[in-house]
């Protein structure tokens, strides 16, 4: 089996295999069990998320030759859950089991440079931006890219390895803090809010899309999605933002879940800022509010399924946990968080990762609050992150 191209389906009762065990793959094993798979997970990590709830965990590196072979030897198809996993990893496996998303697809995402350029390509705007190699390149770039946010091009998530930049000396010194060969310099515009949209898209090149998701991120993480299940689903932006995640999935021959997160300018433009080529925080709001989640999606796309239900049948908010709820706001000591408080609120649904440490910044979980409408939804939110000491505002 060369790579996904090819279509092939697999029923129930066989063997899934994911690269990655974190929390995204914990999610991705519970819904394939759910459908009568078995789900092989390789990581290095023995205490893993995933590897904890998988019927088989490989403990190896992902460039291990062995373990990739095991992987490989036992699974007919095989995901990943994070796009930091090296492209090469994915091209062995591929050369005996169906691979989705391909290595090509995950390579492009993995370095900002290439993929906002990819993007541009695929006839979606972006924001104005230049390639950051060295000093001299920092010289050279307009002026109209300042004020910025100067970004390593490989390895950044969730707000690292990303510094603001007012001027071309502010520019130079994160440059050189950063000490890596390759960035990115983006203008930084005026932003109105922002937008996600989680789709999938199967092997025959169907294409199945959620409702869009704006988001609120906080020190790079994101800290809030909200989804209205009334708006209508003409709206114009969603519309552009849907027609935008589509051409960019085909300009990638795309299998699998993918999302692509853009801004919505106070002029009313959108621009695409990044593709995930995995499920996104931004769509967990489906495991509790669409009649088929984000999880199932991957495995249903990986597995040669029907692409599933993507309707919002309730709104949704969906709160991010981070490990800084478990400690208290004015000693700073270490305690449980008030679960009980939590799931008194109607239409809040708790999902908890299986870390062992709580760390502040650390992704623990996420509460979705559902409502039949957006007010019910919001106001479960507020009461929610009330009881966890989380800031949320309506």
């Amino acid at each position: 089996m060369a790579d996904a191209s090819s279509p092939v389906f697999l029923a129930p009762g066989n063997w899934l295999g994911m690269l990655g065990g974190g929390q995204l793959g914990r999610m991705f094993c519970h819904s394939a069990q759910s459908m009568g798979y078995k789900v092989a997970v390789l990581d290095p990590d023995e205490h893993s998320p995933a590897g904890a709830v998988a019927e088989r965990h490989i403990c190896a590196a992902y460039e291990d030759a062995d373990g990739l072979a095991q992987l490989s030897a036992g699974c007919g198809a095989i995901s990943t859950e994070f796009e930091n996993v090296p492209a090469r990893s994915l091209e062995a496996l591929a050369r005996s089991a169906v691979v989705s998303p391909g290595a090509h697809a995950v390579a492009i995402v993995q370095d900002r440079i290439n993929e906002k350029a990819f993007i541009q390509k695929a006839g979606v705007p972006v924001a104005p931006h230049a390639a950051i190699r060295s000093e001299a390149d920092v010289q050279a770039t307009p002026d109209t890219l300042f004020p910025g946010i100067l970004k390593v091009a490989r390895l950044g998530y969730d707000g690292k390895g990303q510094a603001r930049v007012k001027s071309r000396d502010e520019a130079l010194a994160a440059f050189r803090q950063f000490d890596c060969a390759d960035c990115m310099l983006e203008a930084m515009l005026p932003l109105d809010y922002e937008l996600s949209v989680v789709m999938a898209r199967g092997q025959d090149g169907s294409t199945a899309l959620y409702p869009s998701a704006r988001n609120e991120h906080r020190d790079g993480i994101l800290a809030v999605s909200t989804v209205d299940a009334s708006r209508a689903a003409a709206d114009s932006i969603e519309t552009q933002a849907a027609s935008a995640a589509v051409a960019i999935s085909r300009s990638l021959d795309y299998v699998g879940v993918m999302c692509v997160e853009f801004f919505v300018l106070k002029d009313g433009r959108l621009v695409a800022n990044e593709i995930a080529p995995r499920p996104h925080n931004s769509g967990h709001y489906t495991m509790d509010a669409c009649a088929c989640s984000q999880f199932e999606q991957q495995v249903r796309a990986m597995a040669g399924l029907p692409l599933g239900d993507t309707r919002c049948l309730v709104s949704a908010v969906m709160l991010n946990i981070l490990g800084d709820v478990w400690f208290d706001a004015v000693t700073g000591r270490q305690r449980e968080p008030d679960w009980r408080t939590v799931l008194s609120v109607s239409g809040a649904r708790l999902h908890l990762y299986g870390k062992a440490e709580a760390r502040r910044g650390r992704k623990m979980g996420h509460v979705n609050i559902v409502g039949t409408t957006l007010a019910q939804a919001q106001e479960g939110a507020a009461q929610v992150a009330r009881a966890l000491g989380m800031d949320y505002h309506v």
